[in-house]
């Protein structure tokens, strides 16, 4: 086994996103991202259209991934590819054509736990940024999660806070929902509350466990506002959308962060880094940023491309976990509801 010279194959499949990357000694070659566009037009993912466009996309994708790396698959030392967590049917296509091309190449097949990822991803070779110093704390932020985790080393992460209801991702989405933005929305809010006051209007902050999260309640509040806004004029959204959108983002980025100093004052740890979807947010990336002089903190984000899903983050666990000679057995199975 050469550790020193290796090409992984990474795929993602967890959602509606079919990816697949190549990596070769910490440097992604490729990294391609098929997007499904259909889920628009009914407001959310739709996890048996999905399944299917994966079925669809997954072949093209891979092939267009080793073009642009310029490598035949032959030349692959293993494959590593989403296990969980995830839509089942989603992770289902990505886990079954993994095992059939790592069996097919007789190379080894590598799972991945798709929120370790998020947080590995800070791992690859980008010019102009470093990686996080060991032990660091990673809050990951996406549709479907929200979590604080501690992490010592590349495979010892212990989630020290998380949501216990909606995910911000997800609160993004079902506000910008109520405002009458079309899916996904939370890009959206993040580009009106650009051009918005932030203090405009106020919304609650949910109290619970110092360092876990509750979304719910901030939802049912903006639905409960805009009702009683729009019953008094019902142009209120058109006329304040740029308001209402930056003192939401204004409210959950502050709620974040508020977790993120508590974090902080119980474990002692002062490099932060951020993952998963919603870390492409304006609002966050700038308040974490206000915190390296702020609090002295050590920030690290994401490139764009490796905030959103993709298979560069799955390829680069692979890596790590191919030099360590962690690899799974061809019986492994995806896990929707796969935990650190």
């Amino acid at each position: 086994m050469n550790n020193t010279n290796c090409y992984i194959l990474g795929i993602e499949s967890s959602c509606d996103d079919t990816a697949a990357a190549v990596i070769h000694n910490g440097t992604i070659l490729s990294n391609v991202v098929a997007n499904q566009e259909i889920h628009t037009q009914y407001g959310g993912v739709v996890p048996e259209l999905a399944s299917r466009a994966h079925q669809q996309n997954i072949v093209p994708v891979v092939h267009q991934a080793l073009r642009k790396a310029n490598i035949d698959k032959k030349q692959l030392h293993a494959i590593a590819f989403t296990s969980g967590p995830g839509l089942m049917g989603s992770l289902l296509v990505g886990t079954s054509f993994s095992k059939s091309l790592a069996l097919g190449l007789g190379i080894p097949l590598i799972d991945v736990n798709h929120m370790q990822a998020h947080i590995l991803a800070h791992f690859i070779k980008v010019e102009g940024q470093t990686a996080p110093n060991f032990p660091f704390l990673a809050l990951t932020i996406s549709g479907g999660h929200t979590q604080i985790v501690k992490v010592t080393n590349y495979f010892e992460m212990k989630v020290i806070g998380q949501a216990i209801d909606d995910a911000v991702g997800e609160a993004f989405d079902k506000a910008a929902k109520i405002l009458g933005l079309p899916y996904p929305g939370g890009p959206l809010v993040d580009t009106y509350a650009q051009q918005g006051n932030p203090k405009a209007f106020k919304f609650p902050k949910p109290k619970v466990a110092p360092l876990d999260f509750s979304f719910s309640g901030l939802k049912t509040s903006v639905l409960y506002f805009v009702e009683k806004e729009t019953a008094r004029n019902p142009n209120f959204i058109s006329e304040n959308i740029e308001d209402i959108c930056a003192s939401l983002q204004y409210t959950i980025v502050s709620y974040l962060m508020d977790k993120l100093k508590n974090a902080v004052k119980q474990t002692g740890i002062k490099e932060i880094a951020i993952g998963g979807g919603v870390s492409a947010n304006s609002g966050i990336r700038k308040a974490l940023k206000d915190a390296e002089e702020k609090y002295g903190w050590t920030t690290h984000i994401p490139k764009f491309e490796y905030c959103t899903d993709n298979a560069a983050m799955i390829a680069i666990v692979g890596e790590l976990k191919y030099k360590q000679g962690i690899f799974a057995n061809k019986d492994v199975v995806a896990s929707a509801r796969l935990k650190f």
